[in-house]
C-alpha cells in the first residue's frame, strides 16, 4: 500500500454512479416489489452500503477506512428503462474514499441483477464511474456530463 502517514487528515467526498439496464416489465415488477427475492431496491442499497463498508476487503492495496457517511440511492428511470444507482461517501482521513463510492455503486448493481435475473438474463450493468471527488491534494474532480 502506499504510505499516506504524512499526509494531512482532509474532508474527503466522492461519488459514483451506475445503471442497470432492462425491459419496461422487469423495471416495473421492481417498482411494485413482486420479485421472488423480495424488495430489490432495499436490498440493493443495503448491499451497497455493506460493500462500501468493505472495499479494502476486495481491493488489493486499498486502504481501510473509518468512513464517515455512506448514501446510496437508486431511482427507477423509465427511459433507460432501468435503474440508476447513485453512492456518496464521506471521510475524514488521509486518503480518497473513490474506491469505496465505486464498490458500492457495483454491488448494488449486481445485487439488482442477481435479485430479477430469473425473470430477464438480457439485463446488463453500464457507466459505472466516478462522478465527484473532493478533497485531498488533488482538489477537486467533477466528471463532465
Amino acid at each position: 500500500m502506499v504510505d499516506v502517514s504524512a499526509k494531512p487528515l482532509t474532508e474527503r467526498v466522492a461519488v459514483a454512479e451506475g445503471r442497470v439496464v432492462m425491459r419496461q416489465e422487469t423495471l416495473d415488477m421492481v417498482r411494485r416489489g413482486d420479485a421472488k427475492k423480495g424488495d430489490v431496491l432495499s436490498v440493493a442499497r443495503i448491499a451497497g452500503i455493506q460493500a462500501a463498508k468493505r472495499a479494502h476487503e476486495l481491493i488489493p492495496l486499498c486502504h481501510p477506512l473509518a468512513i464517515a457517511q455512506i448514501a446510496v440511492d437508486i431511482a427507477p428511470d423509465a427511459k433507460l428503462p432501468g435503474v440508476i444507482v447513485k453512492a456518496r461517501v464521506k471521510v475524514a482521513g488521509k486518503t480518497g474514499v473513490e474506491m469505496e463510492a465505486l464498490t458500492a455503486v457495483a454491488v448494488a448493481c449486481l445485487t439488482i441483477y442477481d435479485m430479477v435475473k430469473a425473470v430477464e438474463h438480457g439485463m446488463h450493468i453500464e457507466g459505472i464511474r466516478l462522478i465527484e471527488k473532493r478533497g485531498g491534494r488533488s482538489g477537486h474532480y467533477r466528471a463532465r456530463e
